[in-house]
């Protein structure tokens, strides 16, 4: 055990309360979610900040001393990545997202550059035994996911968005229609219940007017599956609905045919119940169509309206209303009417 000064702590460890200096141990178990300190060997010009537990963005220099979480990572426009099957102190890792989930990359997507290559410095510890100098891994998130995690949200209507691939537009038309709710007096709250660690989505929710946010790695998970992504969902809205909102906002990160978990929350009969509308979140009118089969044909749910860079400008609406009899609405240029859509919505499924 030996004592390290960091400079930055990522935002998968915003539970820890770690501070500048920790403790390492030699011993690192292999695990998603445990933390571990690393130094920064590279520099970048691309991809190449963190976010911090405060919420803040920081470049990566070479020679820094960053703490983040042991997972995988499966994007299409980031970088891929597996949880190391053993690691030792010198072993060389990965930094696979900007939230600070490290492993080892397998694949690098020409966007956002080589990773930065770190060399492992060990486990941080934690001392939960009052009065005892005796260390344990530390783990990412506030409490534990239950797999078995019922679903109670009560009188609670939820507003799911699903994209058709990561950068759909999903979180810029959760913020529309949560900051358009709330400006109608609603109270609002919102979660993300699929992805890779990091809370910059939830954070623009709440800076959109959400009261109550959660996301996924709360629960100590550091990047969603097929197999934790229902046991998630549930237990989020569960929480969020304890607190007696009057409308949820749920993202559902990445994509309808992703590695993360979507398909089979959408699976779970229970969940599709839960939800009182799907808005479809698409890059370009072909994907739209595509997304809005898979919705239909899979599902047997109706997208209530599609919105994204599919609908950027008059052509994707029109070949949307003309394709899918779906409407298309933009969440940056036309988010009050998105919103004023959601409203209606909820207002139909109240009556």
């Amino acid at each position: 055990m030996k004592p390290v000064v960091v400079d930055k702590v990522a935002s998968i460890a915003q539970h820890n309360h770690l501070t500048s200096e920790v403790r390492l141990s030699e011993d690192i178990p292999c695990e998603e979610g445990v933390l571990i300190a690393v130094r920064v060997l590279n520099n970048k010009s691309r991809y190449n900040q963190l976010e911090l537990t405060s919420g803040r963005m920081a470049t990566v220099t070479m020679g820094d001393i960053v703490v983040g979480a042991l997972g995988h990572r499966n994007a299409l426009r980031g970088y891929s990545g597996h949880l190391p099957s053993k690691l030792a102190v010198g072993d060389h890792v990965n930094l696979l997202n900007i939230g600070g989930v490290i492993g080892i990359c397998d694949s690098a997507n020409p966007a956002v550059g080589e990773p930065f290559e770190c060399e492992v410095l060990g486990t941080v510890l934690e001392f939960p035994y009052l009065g005892e100098r005796i260390g344990v891994p530390a783990r990412s998130g506030s409490s534990k996911l239950d797999a078995n995690a019922t679903l109670a949200t009560g009188d609670v209507p939820v507003i799911a968005l699903a994209g058709t691939c990561m950068d759909s537009g999903k979180t810029a038309a959760a913020c529309a229609i949560v900051g358009r709710l709330r400006h109608l007096g609603l109270k609002v709250s919102a979660c993300k219940a699929t992805g890779v660690a990091l809370r910059r989505d939830v954070l623009a929710m709440e800076d959109a007017g959400a009261t109550d946010t959660m996301i996924f790695s709360d629960l100590g998970i550091v990047t969603t599956t097929a197999k934790n992504g229902p046991a998630l969902t549930r237990a989020l809205l569960t929480q969020l609905a304890s607190k007696k909102p009057d409308v949820i906002v749920l993202e559902l990160g990445d994509g309808l045919l992703g590695s993360y978990g979507v398909a089979a929350i959408l699976a779970d009969q229970q969940i599709r119940s839960a939800l009182t509308a799907v808005v479809l979140c698409a890059n370009d009118p072909v994907s739209a169509w595509g997304g809005a089969k898979i919705l239909r044909d899979e599902y047997g749910i109706e997208p209530a309206v599609v919105t994204g860079p599919a609908t950027d400008n008059d052509v994707g609406v029109q070949q949307i209303a003309e394709r899918l009899s779906l409407q298309g609405i933009n969440a940056l240029s036309n988010g009050v009417a998105l919103g004023d859509k959601v409203a209606g919505l909820l207002q139909k499924a109240a009556k």
